[in-house]
């Protein structure tokens, strides 16, 4: 027996034009070379909105990008889910401006998600939900952070790991009888959420006005406005809670490692997923790490690397994806999926249309 099943049909992603190069940063840090940073990080540029660009200009050139493939129309969305932990407002929703900028009908259902690293993989599971209900025929997931603006000029730890990016992901129903997205994990631990934080801000502790730089042992100068990260503890959560999740993933698909064909982590950064590999055994070819010309785009990076492997071929039809995101919550989450390749420009024969 057959019925609608969620999968993903295309991909597409978007880079802000100013390019931060690791030639430029090495200018502005003192004992740092462009080989430095690359080795420690991984990552030879990273791209970065300007003063008046925010997440939804990302997330409306995105799709834009999306729809110039053919893989689908502005009138054929049925829901959009955007991923954003840098909205243009507190209120309204970023997703319903990106609604109106992009001419989505008003029947279509639209909301943010306020995740980080983990956010790309948890609009899979909503969007798989809201299909195979029929709650919607399709989700268009959009992930937009632009996570500069959180960080401070000063601040290398993170400023030479972070870029801003967007991507859109078109999720439609075929009709099959197994499960083409699934199963999911899911996990919170809230007690993290001090390691990777903007502390002022929000309602809690609103934004300090003339707020002073404080400089950490390590040369890095941030105020209580700015994005602090405790690297440390980070990859001690990563290199602790990713294992534990990769099992109980295979335990729930009934899947052994030797099953999945590619690895599809968060791209955090060269250094940790490095030691992952490492620590997981697995071969280079099967944990891709492809950050090196956008840097930690947050939620954008799943979406962004697949993009890229199916441009460089090395995605087929028919390979068994486990997809796994961690970090700031903290959160995490993690997915087997079974890539869909479809032509460019072409249509998936079974996807719902929206009158």
């Amino acid at each position: 027996m057959t019925c609608p099943k969620a999968a993903i049909r295309s991909l597409s992603y978007y880079l802000p034009e100013r390019v931060l190069t690791n030639e430029e940063l090495a200018s502005e840090y003192s004992g740092w070379s462009p080989h430095d940073i690359q080795a420690k990080t991984g990552i030879r540029k990273r791209h970065i909105v300007g003063p008046g660009e925010c997440a939804s200009d990302l997330a409306v050139a995105a799709a834009k990008e999306l729809f110039a493939t053919g893989a689908c129309t502005p009138s054929e969305v049925g829901c959009l889910l955007l991923c954003t932990q840098s909205p243009d407002y507190f209120l309204p929703t970023t997703a319903c401006l990106v609604q109106d900028r992009l001419g989505l009908a008003t029947t279509c259902a639209a909301l943010d998600v306020n995740l980080g690293c983990s956010g790309f993989v948890y609009g899979l599971g909503l969007a798989k939900g809201l299909i195979e209900t029929s709650q919607a025929e399709n989700v268009l997931l959009i992930t937009a952070e632009t996570y500069s603006k959180h960080i401070h000029r000063r601040d290398k730890s993170v400023r030479s790991i972070f870029g801003d990016a967007a991507a859109a992901t078109w999720i439609t129903a075929e009709e099959t009888g197994r499960d083409i997205l699934g199963p999911f994990v899911y996990g919170t631990d809230g007690k993290g959420a001090g390691n990777l934080i903007v502390p002022a801000g929000g309602l809690r502790q609103p934004r300090v006005v003339d707020a002073v730089a404080v400089e950490d042992g390590s040369g890095n100068q941030r105020t209580v406005n700015d994005l602090f990260m405790n690297g440390p503890e980070i990859v001690t959560f990563t290199l602790r809670i990713v294992p534990q999740v990769m099992a109980q993933l295979l335990t729930k698909a009934h899947r052994t490692m030797q099953d999945i064909d590619l690895f599809i982590f968060h791209q955090a950064n060269q250094y940790m997923l490095e030691h992952l590999r490492r620590k997981l055994n697995l071969p280079e070819a099967k944990l891709p790490i492809m950050m090196s010309h956008c840097g930690n785009t947050v939620s954008s990076t799943i979406p962004i690397l697949l993009k890229d492997l199916q441009t460089s071929g090395r995605l087929s039809a028919g390979q068994t994806l486990m997809l796994l995101g961690f970090g700031v919550g903290y959160s995490w989450a993690g997915a087997i999926m079974e890539w869909r390749q479809m032509p460019a420009g072409a249509r998936p024969k079974n996807a719902c249309r929206v009158p």
